[in-house]
């Protein structure tokens, strides 16, 4: 599990920290009862040198460092690619695909691995800050997931920086493109910062077609870009894209849906939310409820999920 939710700051809180707990105690590493040495995701933070107290880097991390210098700022699709197959873990690899569901029948059936950590993509992401948008597009194409994610930090950050000139052709692009952001983490990463952001003061429209698309990760995108306008503490638009989303057959719409829900109640307006879950609580799917109601208190949780049993 070397990709996560955990990747980017818009996506915290979509595991509980008792799942980090548990993957951190798998992994061999000290972890108290609260979870402070695990990240919210469930992967390990920095472990702590017991010699001398400070923060020791991973080894891919420490060797990336190393590699690079200043001056061997990444240009090319093709330079990535080498510097990512060169960070290439096996044994990772085949753990990120279990997780990430790569085979037959499964959502991210196909998709091909190089086992690298997170910390090691958002760096490679900063030494790729240059790359043109034509070569962040060839690399978001690759067949490996960790390539099309530092091409997503890579746009993510081409469009905060840049000017209302960039901030269009990057979104054009990304739109375009959207068959590559094919997992619900590339999906996370991305779409509030670039699409969310663009839409902020725009017309939604594109947001609703996506939401009806028949393509999981379009319906995804829809859903989670939202999250740009709820942290403004604007629900209106994450309500009604839910609605429409709220029949979906798919547990990453779910659970998509269910964590949006449970970011306007945290984030914006608690009594929205309850609105909506009293009017429709009932027929949510299981999933999506839960996630909503994660932060009610033990009393309102049970009340709700009782309505649904009803």
């Amino acid at each position: 599990m070397f990709l996560s939710a955990g990747l980017f700051p818009c996506v915290t809180g979509t595991l509980a920290r008792g799942a980090g707990i548990r993957v951190a105690r798998r992994r061999g590493i000290p972890c108290s009862a609260d979870g402070r040495n695990s990240c919210r995701s469930g992967l390990p933070r920095r472990p702590i040198s017991a010699e001398t107290g400070a923060d020791s880097e991973p080894r891919d991390l420490r060797y990336f460092r190393a590699a690079m210098t200043p001056a061997d700022q990444i240009r090319t699709a093709a330079a990535a690619r080498k510097q990512l197959a060169g960070l290439a873990n096996e044994t990772a690899a085949r753990q990120s695909q279990r997780y990430f569901k790569t085979g037959p029948g499964e959502y991210a059936e196909g998709d091909r691995f190089r086992g690298i950590r997170v910390p090691v993509l958002r760096q490679i992401a900063r030494a790729c800050a240059g790359m043109p948008l034509g070569e962040t597009l060839r690399l978001l194409r690759s067949p490996f997931h960790e390539d099309r994610a530092v091409a997503l930090l890579v746009l993510v950050r081409m469009y905060t920086r840049g000017n209302n000139a960039i901030k269009d052709r990057v979104v054009r692009a990304y739109l375009a493109n959207l068959r590559y952001v094919n997992n619900w983490d590339l999906v996370d990463c991305s779409a509030a910062p670039i699409l969310g952001a663009h839409l902020q003061r725009r017309s939604r429209a594109k947001l609703h077609a996506l939401a009806r698309s028949p393509s999981v990760w379009e319906r995804r995108v829809a859903m989670i870009a939202t999250a740009q306008f709820i942290r403004s503490g604007e629900s209106s638009e994450a309500i009604r894209i839910a609605e429409t989303l709220l029949n979906d057959e798919h547990d990453l719409i779910h659970k998509a849906v269910g964590w949006m829900l449970r970011e306007i109640g945290d984030r914006s307006d608690a009594q929205t939310l309850r609105t909506f879950l009293d009017r429709y609580a009932a027929r949510m799917p299981r999933t999506m409820l839960r996630y909503a109601i994660e932060h009610f208190s033990a009393d309102e949780r049970v009340s709700y999920l009782t309505k649904r049993q009803t």
